[in-house]
Parts: C-alpha cells; sequence; structure tokens
C-alpha cells in the first residue's frame, strides 16, 4: 500500500514562493506518474500537474504554467512542487496523488491520495 505525505504549505503573500514536498513510502516509487492537484473552498479538485515515472516529463494546467514547476527525486521517493509567483487565486489544499497510468489530468484515475496541505496566498 502506498502511503504519501505532503508538506510545505503555509501562508505566503502575493507573488511570493513555496515548495511543496511529497514523500512516498510502501510502494515503489519510480513505477508511478505522480501529480499535484488542489482544491479550493466550494470547488471542484482540479489538475496542477504530474511528472511521469520514466524519463521524467512533466504536464502543467494553464493556470500555473511558467510558474509552478514538478520534479521527482526517485532516491528519496519524494516528488516537489515549486511555486513561485503566487497569487490568491491559488489559495487552496494541496494534494500529491500516484498513478501507474503513464499520466492524466482525472482525479479518479489516480490509485493514492496524500492527506493535502494548504497554501494561503495573503496580504
Amino acid at each position: 500500500q502506498v502511503q504519501l505525505v505532503e508538506s510545505g504549505g503555509g501562508l505566503v503573500q502575493p507573488g511570493g514562493s513555496l515548495r511543496l514536498s511529497c514523500a512516498s513510502s510502501g510502494g515503489i516509487f519510480n513505477t508511478y506518474t505522480m501529480a499535484w492537484f488542489r482544491q479550493a473552498p466550494g470547488k471542484e479538485r482540479e489538475f496542477v500537474g504530474a511528472i511521469t515515472r520514466s524519463v521524467p516529463t512533466t504536464y502543467y494546467a494553464d493556470s500555473v504554467k511558467g510558474r509552478f514547476a514538478i520534479s521527482r527525486d526517485n532516491a528519496k521517493n519524494t516528488v516537489y512542487l515549486q511555486m513561485n509567483s503566487l497569487n490568491p487565486e491559488d489559495t487552496a489544499v494541496y494534494y500529491c496523488a500516484a498513478t501507474k497510468l503513464s499520466w492524466t489530468r482525472i482525479p479518479g484515475q489516480y490509485n493514492y491520495w496524500g492527506q493535502g496541505t494548504q497554501v494561503t496566498v495573503s496580504s
């Protein structure tokens, strides 16, 4: 059973940066595509970005392209989300997720989820 634990959330001012981490245990990390999703109050969970398992390739939602970057360290079983130029619309609970598929934007196709970490962008 794969377990995912996010960390690194918090309060940041508009224009600031944060780096989220997601540590994985219980599975063979480099066999999973990893993704980040977010969910704001009253809204559906939305895809932020994904990084594939081999020859890592990244995919991003248009809303974060050029501002966010996903990376993974297979030796540490960890995936990261570097978030720059944050704005209030980025406020949400951020979740990491894992799938055996090559990659997908659909939350229901991810088998494992972390508990989420709150990111609040406010002055």
